[in-house]
């Protein structure tokens, strides 16, 4: 969903973040061969947003499902009929093969350098409170980032009480968010 992904950039931004959306990672036919799909199309990463300081490459795959049941521990267990929505999460090669490529590809365009450290995150705006901490527990058993409601809705209340930034993300926080104030008048 483009807006989520509009979102979740917004709040990246938010953090200090350079951050670029839906990136095309130009898979060779040697890396196409490795993963299996050797007439696979460019892998599509949603968010990828790099902090300068930290030398922090961020790879971020975003399942808004907001009027659903919400993100699953269970999409995560080897063997999920619903693992072909999370391949990057359930393939290691894949994984190792895109994210690999991606990295050399932000390298060469000047997006990062070389020795930048790179994380594979999800960002998801619905899940239950039972399966947001089984989530949790899953991907930091696995080193990956998570970035759910209650992460977004901390920056959205940042943003909400903080000064004016000409972004949607910053624009709808304050309508939505802040305390009313006395109704103006017209004359």
């Amino acid at each position: 969903m483009d807006a989520f992904e509009q979102l979740v950039g917004n709040l990246l931004g938010s953090e200090g973040y350079w951050v670029k959306r839906s990136i095309k990672v130009a898979l060779t036919k040697e890396d196409k061969a490795l993963i299996g799909r050797k007439s696979s199309p460019r892998w599509e990463i949603d968010v990828v947003a790099y902090h300068a300081t930290q030398n922090r490459l961020l790879v971020i795959e975003c399942k808004s499902y907001l009027d659903s049941g919400g993100v699953h521990a269970a999409h995560f267990d080897a063997g999920s009929r619903y693992a072909h929505r999370y391949k990057l999460f359930h393939e290691p090669v894949l994984r190792e093969t895109v994210l690999a490529r991606l990295k050399q590809q932000c390298v060469a365009e000047g997006y990062c350098p070389a020795d930048a450290d790179i994380s594979l995150g999800l960002a998801y705006g619905h899940g239950t409170r039972h399966n947001d901490a089984l989530i949790r527990d899953h991907f930091n058993a696995n080193g990956w980032l998570l970035f759910g409601p209650d992460w977004s809705h901390t920056h959205l209340q940042r943003m909400a009480t903080g000064s004016y930034e000409n972004s949607m993300a910053a624009i709808v926080a304050k309508l939505l968010l802040r305390s009313p104030g006395p109704l103006c008048e017209t004359a």
